[in-house]
């Protein structure tokens, strides 16, 4: 299934999509996986 790396306050089965997972994270966290192109650990980056 697809993973989602979501700054929402509110996480619900199917609330993206069926099938799909969707991890809470900050701020930071997502602007990480988005430059990674994957949910990796902020601290991970130089």
């Amino acid at each position: 299934g697809e993973h989602c790396a979501s700054t929402s306050n509110r996480n619900f089965e199917g609330r993206q999509g069926s099938g799909g997972r969707t991890h809470l994270v900050s701020p930071a966290m997502a602007a990480a996986a988005a430059i990674a192109g994957h949910i990796t650990d902020v601290r991970t980056l130089d």
